[in-house]
């Protein structure tokens, strides 16, 4: 972008973004982020920042989370789930969450959110890489959709029960 100021030409420079793993003194942060996807679709975050260290960085890691970062902080995450079709003997990984915040969407960090996602699933050996939208998040169909990602029917009913 260029802007005119006083006479002169300057060049406004969009913040460098890394995506990185997430690594412990990202939780706060995670944490937070969490909460606000969460109240985007309108429902409670309830997780406490010690089950997000256990999930990602305890004994055995449960999940993976990918942030997308700038000088100024944390900006998105993607959170990648293991998969596994028995019936086919192929693993995969689920984008449980990609989020990116107010003020930085449109930019393409979701997009490098979710190239990083796939890269991620590659080398773990995954097979694909799968992920949901609610059914009237148009704007989630599209971007998948732009993404290469292709429609799947849900079908059944799933079921669960609590273990406590």
């Amino acid at each position: 972008m260029i802007a005119i100021e006083d006479s002169e030409i300057s060049l406004i420079r969009p913040p460098v973004v890394t995506i990185r793993t997430a690594k412990p003194r990202d939780l706060p942060a995670l944490n937070e982020m969490i909460a606000l996807l969460a109240a985007h679709h309108g429902d409670a975050a309830i997780a406490t920042p010690e089950q997000l260290e256990r999930d990602l960085f305890g004994p055995v890691p449960w999940i993976t989370a990918l942030v997308a970062e700038t000088g100024d902080g944390l900006i998105g995450y993607a959170i990648l789930v293991p998969l596994y079709r028995a019936q086919e003997g192929k693993r995969g990984m689920d984008l449980h969450h990609l989020f990116v915040r107010d003020g930085h969407r449109g930019h393409g960090i979701g997009l490098h959110l979710v190239n990083r996602a796939r890269e991620t699933a590659r080398n773990a050996g995954c097979d694909y890489l799968s992920v949901s939208a609610a059914t009237g998040n148009i704007q989630a169909h599209r971007f998948y959709q732009h993404m290469d990602f292709t429609p799947r029917p849900v079908t059944g009913m799933r079921y669960m029960q609590a273990l406590a």
